[in-house]
């Protein structure tokens, strides 16, 4: 058998793989997964691909479709013939759905957020940590709070102990990862803030050398966790924010909760109270109803938030959800804009790059001989680097995108 596990979307979704991929090594049967996405029509395209090509790769073994792709259509992925089964998202962490001789979870299930298993040791070279799913917000063009339902967070002492079986296993990096992070607590008693999961997890291990954040919601971020992202060294200097658009109509058509104005100024902020911070973003191109002065507004923000880890996604309609409905803009056009938005983040990365020439910073190793900055900067590291380790590096030159 090759791989068990395949994994697309989010680093949830990757998170989670990890606990599927043990619970299905007891299973009777051989068992291949597909822990699929549906963000964009394309990612729903991508896992019915792999489901595909993982079958071809295994024929004799069971092979059952997970994730939220399957959980919003299950009868797209039951119809494929290469399918056994699909474990919706609020049974796929439970170990009884993978022991199961037929199709192991309700096509139709009531949809609440699965329980949040503590993990495996990772076998990445960082640990992916699941604090929170789901979501309780309403943007018009995402599909995903139908696959994962409301926002459910795990409690400080479930995310401490697996932190701590992590650091058992040697990891030096641990990115704390949900759908909606900055919604974190909200369901908790006392209703903590972000800020008070990291700060619980920096007193509870002082060696942790880093902790990383994944995708933010800038108007979520609590007083404590501007302050310990910009003053507090072993959180690393690397923001990823869910922007979604630069024009203000746009945003008000999304539901979104912020302003350009806020987004523009909460980066400066970010920039003032800690100077080596790298800024990233997620930016949706061809929005419907956008027109060119929207578009414009769209390529601008990236300069002017300094974004140089872009996620640019041309608008993908998906079905049953407000924006689908409104008037598109035609794909050609979505293409386009896509990739001008693409452009203005490659050349303000490609400016931060140059500007990270000659400074001296503390990478970890990948296990495909590159290696990540606490920026989020990729480099290419000297030939018998150990993965997982933390190498000092001082680059001379970029090259294929790379330092070195």
């Amino acid at each position: 058998m090759t791989e068990s596990v395949v994994t697309l979307g989010c680093r949830l979704n990757l998170a989670e793989s990890e606990t599927i991929r043990d619970l299905i090594a007891v299973a009777e049967r051989p068992t291949v997964v597909v822990n699929s996405c549906a963000v964009t029509a394309e990612a729903v395209r991508q896992s019915r691909r792999a489901v595909r090509r993982l079958r071809a790769a295994n024929p004799d073994a069971r092979l059952l479709v997970t994730g939220c792709a399957a959980t919003i259509s299950p009868g797209d992925f039951t119809a494929m013939p290469e399918v056994d089964g699909v474990v919706a998202n609020t049974a796929k962490l439970d170990a009884a759905a993978w022991l199961a001789e037929m199709p192991p979870a309700p096509l139709h299930a009531p949809l609440h957020a699965p329980p949040l298993t503590p993990l495996p040791a990772s076998r990445h070279t960082r640990a992916f940590v699941p604090v929170q799913t789901g979501c309780d917000h309403a943007c018009t063009f995402c599909i995903i709070p139908a696959g994962r339902g409301k926002s459910v967070s795990q409690p400080i002492a479930e995310v401490l102990r697996t932190v701590e079986e992590h650091l058992g296993a040697g990891v030096r990096e641990v990115v704390l990862t949900g759908v909606d992070v900055t919604g974190w607590g909200a369901d908790l008693p006392d209703t903590p803030r972000l800020g008070d999961l990291v700060a619980a997890i920096l007193r509870a291990f002082p060696a942790l050398p880093r902790l990383r954040l994944s995708s933010l919601d800038g108007v979520e971020i609590d007083g404590l966790l501007f302050e310990l992202i910009t003053g507090e060294a072993r959180v690393m200097p690397h923001v990823h924010l869910s922007l979604q658009a630069g024009h203000d109509l746009t945003l008000k058509r999304m539901k979104r909760r912020h302003t350009r104005a806020e987004a523009v100024a909460l980066s400066a902020r970010l920039r003032a109270a800690r100077p080596d911070i790298a800024i990233g973003a997620d930016l949706i191109a061809g929005f419907p109803t956008e027109d060119q002065a929207m578009h414009a507004a769209n390529v601008a923000i990236v300069a002017d938030c300094g974004i140089v880890h872009g996620h640019v996604f041309p608008y993908s309609p998906r079905p049953g959800t407000p924006a689908a409905r409104m008037p598109p803009v035609p794909p050609p056009v979505v293409r386009e804009r896509a990739a001008e938005v693409r452009a203005a983040v490659a050349l303000t990365r490609a400016h931060w790059l140059e500007g990270l020439i000659g400074a001296t910073r503390e990478v970890l190793a990948e296990r495909d001989g590159t290696g990540h900055s606490p920026e989020f900067a990729p480099y290419r590291l000297p030939e018998g680097t150990a993965p997982g380790t933390l190498v000092t590096l001082t680059p001379t030159r970029i090259r294929e995108g790379l330092l070195e």
